[in-house]
């Protein structure tokens, strides 16, 4: 494990100190800092969606406002509006034989908060969480990707210029950094990205005894029910699949699909993206594979399971252009799992499309394998939803729809075992960076001396009497 640098070292400990100086900033003082983060990303808007798109070689500004920016300052509003109310102690009612003693929790900042961003939404999942933390009352240092270096530095530039450095500090390098910035004892990490990496960032947090969210990945799929509106739910599945290129840890990863509308579904895709992206071949719209590194390993995938006998359904009629690192959209049928297309997260724009002879088949294979991320349904009887419901695991489910349910105020994003540990965003985000402390005010008149030692003949009417009240 690599040492953390002095200057890691010195952040967290000037980070640690104006903490303890103000271990419960008020209401103001937080609604500043987020009021700060809001004027930031308003200001710096343009800019960082040039940045973003010239780390990917190219994506359209309009998808990073809809897909980062938007959600960025939604959740901001949201964390304003009602941060004053979730700093409030909650009252709770002593057990029975205890009142008139009186029970609270008391939402108190962690301290220092530990975050580390990926690169495929380098804007949404270093500010979601930032405003949660920021919320919950404590000092934050992010460790930024260095697979987006443009996005990165400008990001690093414009939180020192907004913030002071015993507030909010921003974190570059390499992976050594990300390993050393992973063994620094925070008082809570938080991580998003693959499994694999995962593994690693809770090693070197368990040395601390660091508490952790792990926002992994893993296999999301999507099922089309028999009873789903269906190009309808061919269209949301090419949506949730093509923005960005595939490369989102909640995109559809691959679908089921009843076997007698399994070509339906090939050319019915196929349509969508023409309407969705009519000139995708152009690079109009479409986005691009962030790195040489991903472009070649989604190219493997694709490739190796062609060579293991699947069968390539094109969604375009464009071509792969190295040179921009453009990736054409493929669905992949004829799969199984003995291919790597159906065992490793594919994060890119293929697709493979799997038939089902029956619900129950479809249920039994999702629930034969490691608990995704996010889980999609199309159906429109309520039987069915409640069914998949009820035999399936995931970390999140949208019914009807891709994505959105990682967009909601008041549902908690994250994973389930394999695909994650805890979550964030609203109310949710501001318990998951508080430690909600409970506090017992015993009453001035109450009984407990009763129950003192020496144990005689009136400490066993006592505990006669608690065992009945319970």
């Amino acid at each position: 494990m690599k040492e953390p640098s002095p200057s890691l070292h010195s952040s967290l400990l000037r980070l640690r100190e104006a903490q303890a100086r103000d271990p419960m900033p008020s209401w103001d003082v937080r609604a500043t800092r987020l009021r700060t983060l809001e004027r930031m990303l308003n200001e710096q808007r343009d800019a960082f969606a040039d940045a973003i798109s010239a780390d990917f070689g190219y994506r359209a500004k309009e998808e990073t406002e809809l897909l980062e920016l938007y959600p960025s300052l939604s959740n901001l509003r949201h964390s304003l509006k009602n941060g004053r109310r979730w700093m409030r102690a909650r009252g709770r009612l002593a057990n029975l034989v205890f009142l008139p003693a009186r029970t609270t929790l008391m939402p108190q900042p962690r301290g220092v908060v530990g975050i580390i961003v990926p690169w495929n939404y380098p804007v949404f999942l270093a500010v979601g969480p930032l405003i949660d933390a920021l919320t919950a009352g404590n000092r934050v240092m992010l460790k930024m990707s260095e697979y987006t270096p443009s996005f990165s530095a400008l990001f690093a530039e414009q939180v020192a210029r907004y913030f002071s450095a015993d507030e909010v500090v921003v974190v570059n390098g390499d992976a050594d950094v990300a390993q050393a910035f992973s063994a620094l004892p925070f008082d809570h990490l938080l991580f998003t990205g693959s499994t694999a990496v995962g593994h690693h960032v809770m090693r070197a947090a368990a040395t601390n005894l660091t508490p952790v969210t792990l926002e992994l990945g893993g296999k999301s799929p999507a099922i089309v029910g028999p009873g789903a509106r269906f190009e309808h739910a061919v269209e949301r599945i090419v949506f949730g699949k093509l923005v960005n290129a595939g490369q989102t840890c909640i995109a559809p990863d691959y679908v089921l699909v009843p076997r007698e509308r399994l070509g339906e579904f090939v050319s019915t895709a196929r349509q969508m993206v023409g309407k969705l992206y009519p000139r995708l071949g152009a690079q109009e719209q479409y986005t691009s594979v962030v790195s040489d590194r991903q472009y070649d390993r989604l190219r493997k995938l694709r490739d190796d399971a062609l060579a293991a006998g699947a069968r390539a359904e094109p969604m375009s009629d464009a071509h792969d252009l190295p040179a921009k690192r453009l990736l054409a959209p493929v669905m992949l049928t004829n799969v199984n799992d003995t291919m790597a297309v159906m065992q490793d997260e594919i994060f890119g724009p293929l697709l493979p499309v799997m038939p089902y002879d029956s619900l129950d088949e479809a249920i039994s294979y999702i629930a034969s394998h490691p608990q995704p991320l996010a889980l999609y349904l199309f159906e429109e009887s309520g039987a069915v939803i409640d069914e998949v419901l009820k035999r399936t695991h995931a970390g999140g489910v949208t019914v009807n729809d891709t994505l959105y349910h990682i967009a909601q105020h008041g549902l908690p994003f994250g994973g389930v075992g394999p695909s994650g540990i805890g979550g964030y965003h609203g109310e949710a985000g501001f318990q998951t960076f508080s430690h909600m402390k409970p506090v017992f005010r015993q009453a001035r008149l109450n009984g407990t001396g009763m129950l003192n030692p020496p144990y005689g003949a009136q400490f066993k009417r006592m505990l006669k009497l608690l065992m009945r009240l319970g």
